[in-house]
C-alpha cells in the first residue's frame, strides 16, 4: 500500500504548478538546448551537451517526484476542521515556558514546510509533539539545543 502525504489545498496548488513548469517550460527549452548542442561536433567534449543532458535528467527526476507526490496527496482543507485539539493544518500558537516568548505554527505537509513563514512539517519534532494535544497542555520537545518546553495557548484553523 502507498504511503499518502498529508498537504494543503495551498501545497498542493504550487506542486501542481511546478509540474507545469516543468513540463511546459523547462522540459522543452532543454530539448533545444541538447539539439544546439548535438550540433556543435563532438558529444565526448562538448559541455554543454553534458550540462544539458544533466539538467534534463534532473527535470525528469522532478517530474517523476512530483507526479508521484500527486498522485499520492492527501489535500486536507484547514478551514474545514475545528476543536482545540492539535492536528494537521492546524495554526497553534505556543509559549516558551524558560523565556515567556510566544510562537505560532501552522502544520503542514513536509513539502510546504517553511520555518521563517511560520510552517512546520507534520514530521517535525515539534508538530509530533503537538499532535494530540490541546490548549493549556505543556509539551517537551527535544530540539539539537536540547530540550524545551512549551505551553499550548490557541489553536485554530484558518
Amino acid at each position: 500500500m502507498s504511503e499518502k502525504f498529508p498537504m494543503t489545498a495551498e501545497g498542493f496548488a504550487r506542486l501542481e504548478e511546478e509540474l507545469r513548469h516543468l513540463k511546459t517550460v523547462a522540459r522543452p527549452e532543454v530539448i533545444k538546448a541538447i539539439a544546439e548542442a548535438r550540433e556543435h561536433g563532438d558529444l565526448s567534449e562538448n559541455a554543454e551537451y553534458h550540462a544539458a543532458r544533466e539538467r534534463q535528467s534532473f527535470i525528469e527526476g522532478r517530474v517523476a517526484e512530483l507526479e508521484d507526490r500527486i498522485s499520492r496527496a492527501q489535500v486536507i482543507d484547514p478551514t474545514k476542521l475545528s476543536g482545540d485539539t492539535v492536528k494537521f493544518g492546524a495554526t497553534v500558537r505556543v509559549v516558551d515556558e524558560d523565556t515567556d516568548q510566544e510562537t505560532q505554527y501552522q502544520i503542514v505537509g513536509e513539502t510546504e514546510a517553511d520555518v521563517k513563514a511560520g510552517r512546520i512539517a507534520v514530521t517535525s519534532p515539534i508538530a509530533r509533539a503537538l499532535i494530540g494535544k490541546a490548549v493549556g497542555d505543556s509539551v517537551e520537545v527535544t530540539t539539537p539545543k536540547g530540550t524545551k518546553a512549551y505551553e499550548i495557548l490557541n489553536v485554530q484553523y484558518v
